[in-house]
C-alpha cells in the first residue's frame, strides 16, 4: 500500500521522522550549524501549546517575566556543580564589535570584553542573583516566576525539534520560606505537566522521580516525565527539581522570617522546551504524515471544494459560508480554495494532520451536505452529513477524536512496558530486539554489571516508578 512517508516507520523510525518534519512542512535545519528555523505551520503547533499551558502556569500563582539573554561567566562561577553539567555546551560571547581587516568582518582584537557572557543554557544563576535583591522579608515569600524565551546549547547530534543547539522553552523558578513548601511545588508543577500532555497533546506519561544518577546537577529531587516513541525509545518531556538551599545559598537568597532572624530560602525549577512537538509527531503520527489532537491543531477543520471551471465560484461561497459557521463557535478552520488540484490538496491537509477533513463538491451543495473524515481513522471514517448536523456536532466529534488518540496510546504503552525480575532477564529481552521500557528493582541497576549493560545497549535509567519507587523504568532513549 502506497504511504506518503517512506520509509515506513517500521522500515527506519529515524529516517521516516525526519521525513514527517517535511512533508508536513514543520521545520528545517538553520544555515547557523545545530538549529533550526520553525516553519509558521510548526510554530503555530507550539504557539497552541505555549498558550494552553501558560494558562494552567499562571493557575498556579506563577508570574511571567524575562531575564537577559547574555550572564556573566562570574555567575556560573558561584555554582560550579550545576554548571558542570553544561559546561561543554555553553556558547561564549568574547567581543562587542566587528571590524573589517584584510577585507573580512572579524571580531575585533581591541574590542574583547574583559568578562566573557554565556548566551543562557538556562537561568538559575541570573534568576537567583535577582532573587537575592527581590526577596528580603517572609512577606515577600513565595516568589513564582516563569519566563518562555529561547537558550543555547551547543549540539554536537542535532535532529529537529529533538536536539537542536537553539531551542524554545519555559523555565519556571520559585522560592519558599520551607524545605516542606518547595518540595510540594515541585511536584504540583510536575503533575500539572503530566495533566497538561495527557489533557492538551493526548499523550499518557510514565511519571516518576530520577535516580540519584540521573537526577538535575544542583538538585535534592528532580521529577521527570517519560514519554514511550513508536519504536518503544524514551523522550524526557519535561523536569521539575526541588533545589534545596543549593542555590539560595550560592546567590544568598535570604529572607528576614518571623522570629527576625536571615534564613536561607528554598527553591525550585521546572521547564518544558520544544523537545515535546518532537515527541507530539512520534507518539501519534502515521505513515501518511502527522497526526495532530484537535487541542494543538492550527486548522481543527479543513474544507475542500472539489470543484470545476464552472462552479468555482459558487462552491467556494459555500464553504466559505460553512465555514463562518464554524468560526462563530471558535472551531479553527481554513478553507482550501487555492488552484491546486483536489487529490494534491486532500494529501497536503492529510500530511498536515488536520483531525477533519471536509470535502464539498457540486451534489454536495445542492443536497446541503458535505462529506467527512477523520484524519485518525483514514478513510474507513468517511461519511456524509447534512450542514447544519455538522456544525451542530464538530465540537463533539474533535472532542472523540482527542480522547480516542489518548486511549490508543494507553493501549499502545501497555504493550510497551515489561517487567524483568533479573539483570539477565533484561538482557536477554534486549538480546532479542524486544522494545520498551522495561520495569526492574532499581537496587539491581546500582552495581557495575548494569553499567555494562547501558553501554552495551545504550540504555540509561529513565525514573523510578511512581507507583513503587522500588522498582525503576529502564529503556534507550533520544
Amino acid at each position: 500500500m502506497k504511504t506518503a512517508i517512506t520509509p515506513t516507520r517500521q522500515e527506519n523510525f529515524s529516517e521516516w521522522y525526519q521525513n514527517l518534519i517535511t512533508a508536513a512542512d514543520l521545520a528545517e535545519n538553520a544555515p547557523v550549524r545545530g538549529c533550526m528555523t520553525i516553519k509558521p505551520y510548526g510554530w503555530a503547533i507550539w504557539e497552541l501549546m505555549r498558550d494552553q499551558m501558560d494558562k494552567r502556569i499562571k493557575a498556579s500563582g506563577v508570574l511571567n517575566a524575562n531575564f537577559p539573554l547574555l550572564i556573566p561567566i562570574d555567575f556560573f562561577n558561584k555554582e560550579a556543580e550545576h554548571v558542570a553539567g553544561f559546561a561543554k555546551e555553553a556558547a561564549v560571547v568574547t567581543h562587542y564589535r566587528l571590524k573589517m581587516i584584510d577585507g573580512v568582518l572579524q571580531p575585533d582584537p581591541e574590542a574583547k570584553l574583559t568578562e566573557p557572557y554565556i548566551i543562557r543554557p538556562t537561568s538559575e544563576t541570573i534568576i537567583g542573583e535577582a532573587m537575592s535583591r527581590w526577596v528580603q522579608s517572609y512577606r515577600d515569600l513565595p516568589l513564582k516566576l516563569n519566563q518562555w524565551v529561547n537558550v543555547m546549547r551547543w549540539e554536537m547530534r542535532p535532529r529537529l525539534f529533538l536536539r537542536t543547539s537553539e531551542f524554545n522553552w519555559q523555565e519556571g523558578h520559585n522560592v519558599f520560606a520551607t524545605h516542606e513548601e518547595a518540595n510540594e511545588d515541585a511536584r504540583k508543577m510536575h503533575k500539572m505537566y503530566g495533566d497538561f500532555m495527557r489533557d492538551v497533546l493526548a499523550i499518557p506519561s510514565i511519571m516518576g522521580e530520577k535516580t540519584p544518577e540521573e537526577r538535575f546537577a544542583g538538585a535534592d529531587h528532580t521529577y521527570t516525565l517519560e514519554h514511550i516513541m513508536q519504536d518503544g525509545k524514551a523522550l524526557q518531556a519535561g523536569t521539575s527539581h526541588d533545589l534545596g538551599q543549593h542555590f539560595a545559598k550560592s546567590f544568598g537568597i535570604q529572607y528576614l522570617g518571623t522570629d527576625g532572624k536571615l534564613t536561607y530560602a528554598w527553591t525550585t525549577s521546572w521547564g518544558t522546551t520544544t523537545r515535546m512537538m518532537g515527541s507530539l509527531f512520534m507518539v501519534h503520527s502515521d505513515d501518511d504524515g502527522l497526526v495532530l489532537p484537535p487541542m494543538v491543531a492550527p486548522y481543527q477543520v479543513v474544507i475542500i471544494p472539489i470543484t470545476r471551471d464552472e462552479n468555482v465560484k459558487q462552491l467556494n461561497e459555500f464553504a466559505n459560508k460553512i465555514a463562518e459557521q464554524l468560526r462563530n463557535i471558535d472551531v479553527r478552520v481554513l478553507v482550501d480554495d487555492s488552484d491546486m488540484r483536489s487529490p494534491d490538496k486532500m494529501w497536503k491537509w492529510i500530511k498536515r494532520g488536520v483531525p477533519l477533513r471536509v470535502e464539498i463538491g457540486e451534489r454536495e451543495m445542492a443536497d446541503g451536505t458535505l462529506t467527512v473524515t477523520r484524519r485518525n481513522l483514514g478513510k474507513s471514517s468517511k461519511t456524509t452529513v447534512d450542514v447544519a448536523e455538522f456544525v451542530n456536532s464538530v465540537k463533539e466529534r474533535l472532542n472523540t477524536i482527542q480522547h480516542d488518540m489518548l486511549v490508543a496510546v494507553e493501549n499502545r504503552n501497555k504493550t510497551m512496558i515489561t517487567n524483568v525480575d533479573s539483570l539477565k532477564d533484561l538482557e536477554s529481552a534486549l538480546e532479542s530486539g524486544k522494545i520498551g521500557f522495561f520495569r526492574i528493582k532499581y537496587d539491581l541497576t546500582t552495581n557495575e554489571e548494569f553499567d555494562g549493560l547501558m553501554e552495551k545497549y545504550k540504555i540509561s535509567r529513565r525514573c523510578l516508578d511512581d507507583n513503587d519507587p522500588s522498582f525503576v523504568f529502564v529503556a534507550k532513549s533520544y
